[in-house]
């Protein structure tokens, strides 16, 4: 089963054009609303569209609702992941 993590989060972040901010966010900024790093809600649509396709996924839009910080990013995104493989 393929686990999801904050590097994984970093690497997406850093990788599309969409997302551009601050993608070194560290361990003190886990819990920090992703809005305060600088990414709205249209760069976490931009996330999820590139989650559902490089991890195959599906990520519905209503995402963002719980998509709120990095770690509930990198939390919702492994339940997906959870989710489809347990399927």
């Amino acid at each position: 089963m393929t686990t999801f993590t904050v590097t994984d989060l970093r690497h997406l972040f850093a990788s599309s054009e969409g997302l551009a901010g601050n993608p070194a966010f560290g361990p003190d900024e886990l819990d920090v609303a992703l809005a305060d790093l600088g990414y709205d809600s249209l760069a976490m649509l931009e996330l999820a569209a590139i989650v559902q396709r490089e991890y195959g996924v599906r990520m519905p839009d209503d995402c963002v609702i719980e998509m709120t910080t990095p770690r509930a990013a990198i939390e919702y995104i492994n339940r997906r992941l959870t989710e489809v493989n347990a399927a």
